[in-house]
């Protein structure tokens, strides 16, 4: 193996801030990276020790490793922009890491100069500007946010995104060089997601119907991710699959809109808003589902929860636009909706349920993570451009 890499990881929200996937996949990468010569420590940090809301550094005891964490992931934007001081390794104040690994602009952005001549690979995982366009006064600050991410991903020695889509969004959008990108897919440990129980089994001890078809979504309750849509999609299914069932796991503020609107569809016996599912219960839902679904509108590249369903067998469907598309296209077409309004969902999803799209059984789902998304790979991937983007300076 290669000599021994110090990383310095920057960005890295607190685990859970936002339960789309990208922060525990950010986790597990964390925990892979080490056994591919990546000193990197893991940023679970104990529950009964909250995170302050301004950057901690800390250095582990076991590792020549620094961690920059952010812990307040909805900070306003005048916070974020405040240039933090990073404390110097106690050990050798001269002592720099090899790589600078930056994983969210906006955090990334307060202290991307005070790093010198070292490499910095930029993990990027979708537009700070489109992850907000839905908001209001969006239009105001998307200058701003631009900018912002223009400069850190130009600076970029090496820039690794999830799929070729993103790669596409860096070069038209932000004019990043083609030869400056990486395309490494999203991970997952597959192992933890392998559950030994029956689905009948994991329905019982979640209080979940076993005699009604079952669809799981995991998204924070945003706007911008396509809820609305997929919500009015199920007035559709409805009609088709009468004892339908789907089950939307996750909080946000978009909580008491949606309800309102199944309420106002008459979908209250049809859509459950299950709230925060916790990260160990997680794997228990994705088992109990027939299938997943994964709406996508603003946020195009949020194809963890994909990886994660498919790591406990249970088949996902996604839409054709956005990273979750090329991930899981490979297995089968069948799982690829074409993007369009709710009534493309609707028939989409419908035909999943009655048999007019072949779903992967789940040994065929499990083998194809374990094959292509488990972190121990994809860890071995990212190493490579790290040294990569060493060798390059």
């Amino acid at each position: 193996m290669s000599a021994p890499i110090d990383s310095l990881q920057i960005g890295m929200r607190r685990p859970l801030a936002r339960p789309d996937g990208l922060d525990r996949m950010l986790v597990t990468l964390a925990a892979a990276l080490p056994a591919q010569g990546v000193n990197v420590r893991d940023p679970h940090a104990p529950a009964s020790v909250p995170l302050p809301a301004e950057p901690v550094t800390v250095t582990p005891a076991a590792s020549n490793v620094v961690l920059q964490t952010f812990a307040n992931a909805q900070a306003t934007l005048s916070r974020l922009l405040r240039r933090p001081e990073i404390p110097p390794d106690p050990r050798d104040p001269a002592l720099k890491p090899d790589v600078v690994a930056l994983h969210f602009a906006p955090h990334a952005a307060p202290v991307f100069g005070q790093f010198g001549k070292v490499p910095r690979v930029v993990h990027f995982h979708g537009s700070w500007v489109d992850e907000h366009r839905s908001e209001r006064g969006a239009a105001l600050l998307a200058p701003l946010r631009y900018g912002l991410e223009r400069m850190v991903y130009r600076g970029g020695t090496r820039l690794i995104v999830l799929s070729q889509e993103s790669g596409d969004v860096l070069q038209a959008r932000y004019r990043v060089p083609e030869e400056h990108i990486r395309v490494v897919p999203g991970c997952v440990d597959t192992s933890r997601f392998a559950l030994p129980f029956n689905r009948r089994h994991v329905r019982k001890r979640l209080g979940i119907p076993h005699d009604r078809p079952v669809l799981l979504c995991v998204r924070p309750l945003l706007p911008g991710l396509g809820l609305e849509d997929l919500i009015e999609a199920m007035v559709l299914v409805k009609l088709a699959v009468p004892d339908v069932l789907l089950i939307l796991a996750g909080t946000g503020p978009e909580q008491e809109r949606l309800y309102g609107r199944i309420v106002a569809r008459g979908l209250m016996d049809t859509v459950r808003l299950a709230g925060f599912v916790s990260d160990d219960k997680l794997p228990l839902f994705y088992r109990a589902a027939d299938a997943t679904v994964v709406p996508t509108v603003n946020m195009k590249d949020c194809g963890l929860t994909a990886l994660e369903s498919l790591a406990t067998g249970t088949p996902v469907l996604v839409m054709d636009a956005g990273g979750a598309a090329g991930a899981v296209a490979p297995l089968s077409d069948d799982l690829v909706l074409p993007s369009g309004d709710y009534r493309a969902l609707g028939s989409g999803i419908a035909d999943a349920l009655l048999g007019d799209r072949m779903m992967p059984s789940g040994d065929q789902c499990r083998r194809y993570a374990r094959k292509h998304f488990d972190h121990s790979l994809v860890a071995a991937q990212v190493a490579e451009v790290y040294r990569d983007a060493i060798e390059t300076l």
